[in-house]
């Protein structure tokens, strides 16, 4: 048989079992129950529940389709992820969920194309997560050295005379319990985190200029399977 023919033949064979020729799996996105509703979405994946470490990714909503705008090895909470409803505040673990974002902070500028709310942040500045001050440690380099960043929670940045670690982050809308407040994307530290997901700096710099809030970007905090998988938010 001709190799012409013998082509014309596979490509109709494959029309009809309704597959297309070397297309791969859809995007993680076009998988969740929910993306938000925005044409903008990070991901944050572990393997499991037990997990310290993952991959973040950011995506954008092109024409229908979702196409991956970046990636960066990830961290998470020290003692790995649990669902978001059941976390307990202290225990070192990341909440999974699908959240919204805020606000970023740093006590730097805000990188070149930052379009988010980006809150300074001073030596008298502090994170209130829902309605009681929660004080945190005094500023020092080590602690300026893992922003910036973006919120991911219910917390508010204000300014009584009390510090706060940080330099950029963004903050994530984690609603309802305050257990899954004071959350963050942010750059890493030294080691896992007591529940914030941390990106290299670069990485971050990066998702803060990419971010718009006209997009309504959300982050979706998960694992690969199972019943905290990313795909379920």
């Amino acid at each position: 048989m001709r190799q012409g023919v013998a082509l014309a033949l596979v490509s109709a064979s494959v029309s009809l079992l309704g597959l297309s020729p070397g297309r791969g799996p859809e995007p993680l996105p076009a998988r969740m129950a929910d993306t938000g509703g925005g044409t903008q979405l990070i991901t944050a994946a572990a393997p499991g529940t037990d997990s310290a470490s993952g991959t973040v990714t950011w995506w954008d909503l092109r024409d229908g389709q979702w196409v991956e705008a970046g990636s960066a090895p990830a961290r998470f909470g020290a003692n790995g992820l649990v669902e978001g409803g059941a976390r307990e505040q202290g225990t070192n673990t990341t909440p999974t969920g699908l959240y919204g974002i805020p606000f970023g902070f740093g006590i730097r500028a805000a990188p070149a194309g930052t379009r988010v709310e980006y809150r300074p942040v001073t030596a008298a500045s502090c994170v209130v997560p829902g309605q009681r001050l929660h004080v945190v440690q005094p500023l020092d380099r080590a602690a300026a050295r893992r922003l910036p960043g973006l919120a991911v929670g219910g917390t508010e940045l204000l300014r009584p005379p009390v510090r706060v670690r940080a330099r950029h982050r963004l903050q994530l809308r984690t609603a309802g319990a305050r257990a899954r407040r004071g959350i963050f994307l942010h750059v890493n530290g030294k080691a896992a985190t007591a529940g914030c997901v941390l990106v290299p700096e670069d990485a971050m710099r990066k998702i803060l200029s990419w971010a718009d809030p006209a997009r309504e970007p959300h982050i979706a905090i998960g694992t690969t399977d199972g019943a905290t998988a990313v795909t379920r938010y």
